[in-house]
């Protein structure tokens, strides 16, 4: 036989402490249950994940985008020319006879040389494409 019922809360050193403890003891409270968090976690991850892809593709188009840039610049300062550029105006580069590039003023429409692209320097001393 037992000493106390199942539901009555003991404790060797305590005694019945039910109303000590954080949490309800007697048999009409409500039930303690633990919530599934399993979905609550695939969901933040789900989320999560999707704004790291978000920002890994923003990032890689920026990395592109300023590849590209890299590339026009270098191709223009490696090209040829033979005056100092002025901020603000606008440039040709062509390929010339001797197949090393050169960069003019003057525009495809006006001449008959192979034309790569139209560029324009800015403040920073960068070389824009212009389309």
């Amino acid at each position: 036989m037992k000493e106390r019922p199942d539901n009555v809360v003991y404790d060797q050193e305590k005694g019945y402490n039910s109303g000590l403890l954080p949490y309800p003891t007697n048999v009409g409270a409500p039930v303690i249950k633990i919530d599934n968090l399993i979905s609550w976690k695939s969901r933040g991850i789900s989320e999560v994940n999707k704004q790291f892809e978000n920002k890994f593709f923003e990032l890689k188009l920026q990395y592109e985008k300023l590849m590209k840039e890299f590339e026009y610049n270098d191709l223009v300062y490696n090209s040829s020319f033979s005056f100092e550029p002025v901020i603000g105006e606008i440039y040709h580069l062509y390929i010339g006879d001797n197949g090393v590039n050169f960069l003019s003023l003057i525009s495809p429409l006006e001449w008959n040389k192979e034309h790569i692209g139209t560029f324009q320097l800015n403040s920073d001393k960068k070389w824009v494409l212009i389309d």
